[in-house]
C-alpha cells in the first residue's frame, strides 16, 4: 500500500528566491546562518532567511548545540508583508524522522520531486523500511538534544507494529508497509561492557530496563546488565512508542547491531523480548550480585585507630552497601536527623559523602537534589507522624516522577520502641532503613531495620556522638571525602570531647575555639525553621567558612543562651535529698519556651552551670521533663522506677539522648517527685 503523505509529515527542499514563495505550515531544511540574543537566523535558500525566535525553542538558546553552517529543520509559521519569515521549532531534526521529502520549486521544473544528487540537493535520501541497509542518524549526530532525538534504528523495525496484514488507517495517518523478511543469523549473548569490541556486529544482551524515553524519532531504552549501561534505539514510526508492552523494571532480551555515535555505544534494536520466569530471575540475580559486589566496601576505614566508635566492620559495611547501592541504581536517599547540632552535623557528614557519589554517577545538574533529601525532625522519635510524611512524599514522587522507593537513613532518631510503629510502616512499603544511634537501642528496634550502626548492648556510649558514627559511615560510603569531614566529630560534643577528635579537628585547621563556634552556630540555626535542611547554609558553616560566619552566628547564640541561663538559675528551687543537691525549674513559669534556646538545650546548659559531684537538675513543663545528673544517670532506669512508683502517671523515657521523660499532665506533681526520688536513689 502506498504511503499517504501530508505537508506536516515531510520536509521540503526550497528552491525559490523569495520569501513569499514559501508555504506556511511546511517543514523546510535550512542552514544556520548566525545567532543573536533573541534567536537564530536560518537560511532556507540564497537570499531567503528567517528568524527562529528564542521563544519558539524547547530549551534555552544558550544550550542549543547548533553551529553556523549546520543543516537543521524548521517550520515556516508566517511570512509577513515586509518579507520577514517567522520560523517555528521542529522536534524532528533528522530526515529519517519525517515520512519523506520533496523539492519545493516555485518555477515548477522539479517541484514535487524527491531531492537527489541529480537535483543538487545535499539533503540525505529518506530511508524506508524496505531498505534494511540504510541507517538513521543517531542521537549524538543530530542537532537536537537527547530529549528529542536518540538515534535511529537499523532497517528492521518492531515486528509487532509492522506486519504483512497492515490495515488502512484514517486520512491523517500512514499505513505501514509489510516488514521485509530477514535471514536469521546466529548471535551470541554478550555483556554491555564488551560492546565496544563488537561495533558493526549483531549481538544479543539480557538486561533490565532502567528508563524509557520517547523522542521525535525512535524510542530510547536505557538498560543495564551486571557489567554496565547502554542506550538502545528502537524505531517503529517517528514519535511512536516502540515495544509498548514493556516497562521500566522489566527484564528483557535485545538483539541488534552495535553502532558508535560520536564515541558513545548504542544498540540499534532489531528484536526486543520480555523475559519471565526463570530467565528473568537469572538476570535479576546477576544484577543483584554485581550491584552488591560494587557497592560493598572491600575494607572498612576508621577515622582514627583510637576512635571511641567500636561498631563492627560488618555493621558498617552493611549500612554502606545499602546507601551505595541506592546511588548506583538511582534510588533516592532520605536522611532523617534531629534538629540539634549533633543531628545536623551527622546529617551534613552523610550528605557530603553521598552527594559526591551522586555527582560521579549522574550527569544531571540537579541530581544531588533529586536523589538526596535531608529532613530534620523536631522530635528525636521517628513516630507515625514522620513515617506517614515520608511515605506520602514517596508515593507522590513515585506517581509523578517514577522515582524508586527510597532508602531512609535515621541518624540519631528511631532507636527506642516509640519509633517501632513508624519503622514498621516503612517496612510495609518496602522502604529500606539504615539506623545510626549512639545510645543503647531497644531490642524491639534491632530487628526492624535493614542495617544498624550502633553500639552493642552493654557497651559504654558516653564517648560516642551521632556525628562520630555518621562520619565513620560516611568515609566508607565515599573514601575520597575523608579529609573534608575529619573535623565534624569534634563539632558535635558539648563537653568531654574525646581527645582523638580534638586532635583530628586541630590537624585540619579547626582548633577547640573554632569547633565551639561551629557547634554554637549550628545549634542556633538548627532551632530556626527546624524542619528545613538549610543545605547551603549548613554547608557554608561546616565546610566553606573562614570563621566569619560562624563567629557572627555563635555570638548571637551565646547572648541568647546566657540571658536564659541567668534567668533560669535565679529561679531554681534547690533542696538536698540524701546528700544530693536537687535543683528544679518550672519551665512554664520561668523560661521563654517558644524562643531560643529550646528547653532540652537550656536544661543541659543550666546543669553545666551549677553541677557539682552530687547534683540533679530537673527542668519540667506541662507533660515532660529533662533531667541531668552528676555523675550521669540512666534515664531509662529512672523512668522505669518512677513508673512503678506512680503507674497512673504514665511515666516513660522518650528521646534518651535528650534525657527526656514524658508523663500525663494531670499527674505532673506526682511524676516529677517520683522521677527525682528514683534519680536520687540511683546516685
Amino acid at each position: 500500500m502506498d504511503f499517504i503523505t501530508h505537508d506536516e509529515d515531510i520536509w521540503f527542499d526550497f528552491r525559490g528566491d523569495s520569501a513569499d514563495q514559501l508555504t506556511s505550515g511546511r517543514y523546510y531544511q535550512g542552514v544556520v546562518d548566525g545567532f543573536a540574543d533573541f534567536g537564530v537566523f536560518i537560511n532556507l535558500a540564497s537570499g531567503v532567511t528567517g528568524l527562529l525566535h528564542r521563544s519558539e525553542l524547547d530549551r534555552r538558546l544558550e544550550s542549543l548545540d547548533w553551529e553556523t553552517g549546520d543543516e537543521v529543520f524548521v517550520q515556516v509559521q508566517n511570512v509577513r508583508s515586509n518579507g520577514n519569515i517567522d520560523l517555528g521549532w521542529s522536534i524532528r531534526q533528522s530526515p529519517e524522522e519525517f515520512r519523506g521529502s520533496q523539492i519545493h520549486d516555485p518555477s515548477g521544473e522539479v517541484d514535487g520531486e524527491e531531492p537527489s544528487v541529480e537535483t543538487e540537493s545535499t539533503a540525505p535520501i529518506k530511508r524506508t523500511p524496505q531498505d534494511p541497509s540504510a541507517k538513521t542518524v543517531g542521537a549524538d549526530e543530530t542537532s537536537g538534544s537527547e530529549s528529542e532525538s536518540g538515534g535511529g534504528a537499523t532497517g528492521t523495525v518492531q515486528t509487532a507494529a509492522i506486519d504483512a496484514e497492515s490495515t488502512e488507517e484514517s486520512s491523517n495517518s500512514v499505513s505501514e508497509p509489510s516488514e521485509p523478511s530477514i535471514e536469521p543469523t546466529e548471535v551470541t549473548r554478550t555483556h554491555i561492557e564488551t560492546l565496544s569490541e563488537h561495533v558493526g556486529e549483531r549481538v544479543s544482551i539480557e538486561a533490565e530496563i532502567e528508563s524509557i524515553r520517547q523522542t521525535g524519532g525512535p524510542t530510547i531504552f536505557q538498560v543495564q546488565d551486571e557489567s554496565g549501561h547502554v542506550e538502545c534505539a528502537a524505531f517503529v514510526e517517528a514519535g511512536v512508542r516502540a515495544y509498548s508492552e514493556v516497562n521500566e523494571g522489566d527484564y528483557i532480551s535485545i538483539t541488534g547491531e552495535i553502532e558508535r555515535r560520536q564515541g558513545d555505544i548504542q544498540i540499534e534494536v532489531e528484536e526486543l523480548t520480555q523475559l519471565d520466569g526463570s530467565a528473568a530471575a537469572a538476570v535479576e540475580t546477576r544484577l543483584s550480585d554485581a550491584l552488591s559486589e560494587e557497592a560493598r566496601p572491600e575494607e572498612i576505614d576508621r577515622i582514627h585507630p583510637d576512635s571511641p566508635v567500636s561498631i563492627s566492620d560488618t555493621r558498617i559495611a552493611d549500612a554502606a552497601e545499602i546507601i551505595r547501592s541506592a546511588v548506583l541504581e538511582s534510588r533516592p536517599v532520605v536522611i532523617r536527623h534531629p534538629a540539634t547540632a549533633d543531628g545536623y552535623v551527622a546529617g551534613a557528614g552523610l550528605e557530603r559523602a553521598i552527594i559526591e557519589m551522586i555527582r560521579d554517577e549522574h550527569d544531571r545538574a540537579d541530581a544531588e537534589y533529586h536523589f538526596l533529601k535531608r529532613r530534620p525532625l523536631d522530635d528525636p522519635v521517628y513516630g507515625m507522624d514522620a513515617a506517614t510524611n515520608d511515605i506520602t512524599r514517596m508515593l507522590q514522587d513515585t506517581e509523578r516522577h517514577d522515582e524508586k522507593v527510597p532508602v531512609i537513613v535515621l541518624a540519631g532518631i528511631g532507636g527506642t520502641s516509640d519509633s517501632l510503629d513508624g519503622l514498621e510502616l516503612l517496612n510495609i512499603y518496602d522502604a529500606m532503613t539504615v539506623l545510626l544511634e549512639a545510645d543503647t537501642i531497644d531490642s524491639e528496634v534491632r530487628g526492624a531495620t535493614d542495617a544498624l550502626v550502633a553500639p552493642e548492648p552493654g557497651e559504654d556510649t558516653t564517648a560516642v556522638s551521632t556525628a562520630a558514627l555518621a562520619v565513620t559511615l560516611a568515609i566508607n560510603i565515599n573514601t575520597r571525602i575523608s579529609d573534608e569531614i575529619e573535623h565534624l566529630p569534634a563539632v558535635s560534643y558539648w563537653g568531654d570531647t574525646p581527645a582523638v577528635y580534638e586532635s583530628l579537628a586541630s590537624s585540619t585547621g579547626y582548633d577547640a575555639s573554632r569547633t565551639q563556634q561551629l557547634r554554637e552556630a549550628i545549634e542556633l540555626e538548627a532551632y530556626y525553621q527546624s524542619y528545613q535542611d538549610k543545605r547551603e547554609l549548613i554547608t557554608d558553616l561546616l565546610f566553606n567558612d573562614d570563621g566569619g560566619l560562624a563567629e557572627h552566628v555563635s555570638e548571637q547564640f551565646r547572648i541568647k543562651l546566657t540571658e536564659e541561663v541567668n534567668t533560669a538559675t535565679a529561679s531554681l528551687n534547690t533542696q538536698t535529698m540524701a546528700n544530693v543537691t536537687v535543683n528544679t525549674l518550672d519551665a512554664n513559669a520561668y523560661t521563654h519556651r517558644f524562643d531560643f534556646p529550646p528547653t532540652p538545650l537550656l536544661a543541659e546548659a543550666v546543669h553545666r552551670e551549677i553541677r557539682n559531684e552530687q547534683t540533679i537538675t530537673v527542668v519540667y513543663s506541662t507533660d515532660e521533663l529533662f533531667i541531668h545528673g552528676s555523675p550521669s544517670i540512666d534515664v531509662r532506669s529512672v523512668a522505669t522506677s518512677a513508673d512503678k512508683e506512680v503507674p497512673e502517671a504514665g511515666i516513660t523515657a522518650v528521646g534518651v539522648r535528650q534525657n527526656r521523660i514524658e508523663f500525663l499532665s494531670g499527674a505532673q506533681d506526682e511524676a516529677v517527685d517520683a522521677v527525682i526520688s528514683a534519680a536520687v536513689n540511683e546516685l
